[in-house]
C-alpha cells in the first residue's frame, strides 16, 4: 500500500513578515554564524534558541581536521542549554547557514539529519513542540511547527 506524507510549513520571502521575536532570533543566528569555525568546508551556520524564560542562546558550527569530530550549530547550542538549563523548555530554534561566500542563489538551509535527531530528543524530553526556522542570508525563511514535520519517521526512546 502506497501512502503520502505531507509537510506543513510556512514560507516567508522576507524577514519583514516575521514577528519582533523571530527577527531578534534571526539577528542572533546571523551573529553566531559570523563566529563559526569552518576552515575546511567554508560552510558557516549560526543558530539562536529561545527558551521559555525569554532568554536567547546561540551556537555555531565548530569543525575539526579529524572529521567528524566537529559539531553543528544546532547541537552546539542545544547541548550547552541542556547542560546549563536542563529544565527550561526550548520554544524556538532559528538556523541561518550557507557557504562563507554567500550567493543570492543559496536556498534556506535546514538542519542536517543528526541535528534533526537531536531536536527530536529535546521535543520528546519536554513533551512540547519546538518551532523551527531555517534561512539563508537573503531573508527567505522556512518555518515548521515541529521537527517532526522534517523527520516524520523519527526514532525516539519509545523504540528502546
Amino acid at each position: 500500500m502506497k501512502k503520502d506524507i505531507k509537510i506543513n510549513y510556512e514560507h516567508f520571502k522576507s524577514r519583514n513578515e516575521l514577528t519582533e521575536v523571530e527577527n531578534r532570533l534571526f539577528e542572533k543566528a546571523i551573529q553566531a554564524r559570523e563566529n563559526a569555525y569552518a576552515p575546511y568546508s567554508n560552510f558557516f551556520v549560526g543558530c539562536a534558541v529561545l527558551l521559555e524564560n525569554g532568554e536567547i542562546f546561540s551556537g555555531n558550527n565548530q569543525e575539526n581536521a579529524a572529521f567528524p569530530s566537529g559539531l553543528c550549530a544546532e547541537r552546539t547550542a542545544l547541548f550547552w542549554i541542556g547542560a546549563n538549563f536542563p529544565n527550561q523548555v526550548v520554544k524556538k530554534i532559528f538556523v541561518v547557514g550557507g557557504p562563507k561566500e554567500f550567493s543570492e542563489k543559496n536556498p534556506p538551509i535546514p538542519p542536517c539529519g543528526a541535528c534533526r535527531q537531536s531536536i527530536i530528543e529535546y521535543e520528546t524530553k519536554q513533551n512540547e513542540n519546538i518551532e523551527l526556522y531555517f534561512s539563508n542570508l537573503n531573508d527567505e525563511v522556512i518555518k515548521v511547527s515541529s521537527i517532526k514535520d522534517l523527520l516524520p519517521f523519527y526514532f525516539d526512546g519509545t523504540f528502546l
